[in-house]
């Protein structure tokens, strides 16, 4: 791959946010400008760059997908109806030319004349429009602000609120890639997947993958909060290990009870594993998590992770598209059994609430909502199960420690 003359491809792991400001002027000074063509399915294959808004599918399956049908619709995805999430928002205010430069490129790749840029933040929705204001591109970039519910970001929901409908998921037999924005294929593609896009096409897949893992090469944006003393958003490598991203926030592995990876569809990280763990999908498997969206919430040994968990599992149940049962019935018993152990109801039975919902919803919802709130909950009944004893027994090991 040929590098604009003059230029140097980001050597460190600052990638996505190595120009020194959001504009036009300094992403060309940083990136030079973009190539007239590129194979792009074949760069993103090589690359083997999966999409980074949670799913982690396979970025050029979708791109041959969508090209193999033509005149097809691209979407950027900032939906980020994650609560706990912070990343796409961050790369948009900081480096809204890269993703914009990737909205161009696939474009190109699957014969779009219309792409969608989307958000939830009112607050970049103006910042969005003058920056593609900024550019001289024959592709029409539409700025759509979408409703923030943690399950507006799903792409089929995405779809129907672009459309006109409510933005609620549809049902999984009609893929978005087939039918999608006005009936036409629709490749849906987080904002994150678009900006390595677009290093991709400059600087090539043998530079992507010189950091990472061999089986997920490149960076990603992860968002870390909760108790640390400086949360954020940091881009690591893939394989990075979890306790020096928690490092980054000025945080200690000792000082984490527990750790939420994956976010509000992931799974909790036992403090005493974090040492050990890396934020790649072999080390975690073994937590039930997988880096997701990148997300990474450190639970203080001053919390109790009942009622912590509780209360995301509530939130939860109440963001539901409320079109089947296990949304509207399962979701919302689970999350009532889980925070009766919270306030330590002397119910054993309760234990078995929890465990016969939680099998009761997954896989039968018309989207992973259940499945992934399922996954929480059994992450959260799995390694706060001594709390569950005390506090079956009316107690709380948190409280009582202090």
């Amino acid at each position: 791959m040929t590098i604009a003359p003059g230029l140097a491809a980001p050597t460190d792991t600052r990638r996505l946010f190595a120009a020194p400001g959001p504009g036009l002027r300094d992403h060309l000074d940083t990136f030079g400008p973009l190539a007239s063509y590129v194979d792009l399915p074949d760069l993103v294959e090589r690359a083997g760059l999966v999409g980074r808004g949670g799913a982690g599918f396979p970025s050029a399956r979708k791109l041959r997908g969508v090209a193999a049908k033509g005149h097809g619709v691209v979407v950027g995805n900032a939906s980020e109806g994650e609560p706990v999430s912070d990343k796409d928002r961050t790369l948009l205010l900081a480096a809204p030319q890269l993703v914009i430069d990737g909205l161009v490129l696939t474009a190109r790749a699957v014969g779009a004349r219309r792409a969608y840029l989307t958000t939830a933040r009112p607050e970049i929705v103006e910042h969005l429009r003058e920056q593609v204001g900024l550019r001289a591109e024959s592709l029409r970039i539409e700025v759509v602000q979408v409703e923030d519910r943690f399950v507006s970001g799903e792409e089929s929901a995405l779809v129907n609120a672009l459309n006109g409908r409510p933005g609620l998921p549809s049902d999984r037999s009609v893929r978005v890639y087939e039918r999608g924005v006005h009936r036409r294929p629709t490749l849906v593609h987080n904002v994150e997947t678009l900006a390595h896009v677009a290093l991709l096409a400059r600087f090539g897949p043998h530079w992507f993958r010189s950091v990472g893992t061999d089986d997920e090469p490149g960076t990603f944006l992860s968002t870390v909060s909760g108790a640390v003393p400086a949360p954020g958003v940091f881009e690591v490598p893939f394989g990075t290990s979890l306790g020096s991203l928690l490092a980054a926030a000025g945080c200690s592995p000792h000082d984490a009870q527990a750790v939420l990876v994956g976010g509000y569809h992931g799974a909790w990280v036992p403090g005493r594993a974090v040492a050990g763990t890396r934020m790649s999908k072999s080390s975690l498997v073994t937590h039930g998590a997988s880096v997701g969206a990148g997300v990474v919430a450190v639970l203080g040994r001053d919390r109790c992770g009942l009622v912590e968990s509780a209360a995301v599992a509530t939130y939860l149940a109440e963001q539901v598209a409320g079109q089947c049962g296990p949304c509207v019935n399962g979701l919302p018993r689970m999350a009532d059994a889980l925070t009766r152990l919270a306030r330590r109801e002397r119910d054993p039975r309760l234990v078995d609430d929890v465990h016969r919902m939680r099998q009761l919803v997954v896989g039968r919802g018309a989207c992973a909502h259940p499945d992934g709130t399922a996954r929480f909950v059994a992450s959260t009944m799995r390694v706060f199960a001594d709390e569950v004893a005390v506090h079956l027994g009316g107690g709380c090991g948190v409280h009582a420690a202090r």
